[in-house]
């Protein structure tokens, strides 16, 4: 598999272009070359169910999940 240039990057102003979130934007908080998926600020919000252990109590909570690149536009800002 070989690995493609993103065309974002870390701190980048994002907009989303298809998907359930289609027209926010955000700031690009993490990239994952790799996957080519990015976590962008306020988009995307998933629930994840924590299991209470010694640093604190569990629960339910809301974070940014991650999206593919090629649903995310550059915005000049």
């Amino acid at each position: 598999m070989t690995r493609q240039k993103l065309h974002i990057k870390k701190n980048d102003t994002v907009i989303v272009l298809s998907g359930q979130d289609r027209g926010k934007e955000g700031v690009v908080l993490e990239v994952f070359p790799k996957k080519q998926r990015a976590i962008v600020e306020g988009v995307h919000i998933v629930k994840r169910h924590l299991r209470p252990n010694q640093m604190g109590q569990g629960g339910i909570v809301e974070r940014e999940g991650t999206i593919h690149v090629s649903n995310l536009k550059k915005i000049d800002a």
